[in-house]
């Protein structure tokens, strides 16, 4: 598999060809994010490519969108509380500074984090953490996707 799909995420997800994709959502796609030094760390992507920001959104899939997001956060919530004791919150971020596409950030929160960044936004964590093999998403990351994957299943019926 080739990291084509990561410069098209959404053509890719609504292709069925990117492989971080966890569930369709009603005005989105939930997926597992490319690194996962917070275990759990997902995405919520708009399922329009040209969508830049929220306030492109009519108000009617604005609200859709937010849904999904509360939906994404709950089942990270509850999958990352059942799987690590550690567990604290999420955090739920629509920032939009670096691509140019709607997008949510959902952040697990952990108890071991370093003391001096469990309280700071994950941005503030080292440049390394980001790029490290070991954080890469991958195989053994199955386990906190498929519980997502349960999480966000229960959420919808």
């Amino acid at each position: 598999m080739t990291d084509d799909w990561r410069m098209d995420r959404i053509g890719s997800a609504l292709r069925g060809e990117n492989p971080s994709v966890l569930r369709r959502l009603d005005a989105g796609f939930a997926v597992v994010g490319d690194v996962q030094f917070l275990p759990g760390y997902s995405v919520l992507l708009v399922d329009e490519p040209d969508v830049q920001r929220l306030s492109d959104l009519p108000r009617a899939k604005r609200h859709r969108f937010l849904s999904d997001m509360d939906k994404l956060g709950e089942a990270v919530e509850r999958a990352c509380r059942r799987l690590d004791p550690a567990f604290r919150r999420v955090n739920l971020e629509i920032l939009g500074n670096t691509d140019g596409f709607l997008h949510a950030h959902v952040w697990p929160r952990f108890e071991w984090e370093p003391a001096d960044l469990v309280g700071m936004p994950v941005w503030l964590y080292p440049r390394e953490r980001w790029s490290e093999e070991q954080f890469k998403l991958g195989p053994q990351h199955d386990p906190v996707r498929e519980a997502i994957s349960c999480e966000l299943d229960s959420l919808q019926s």
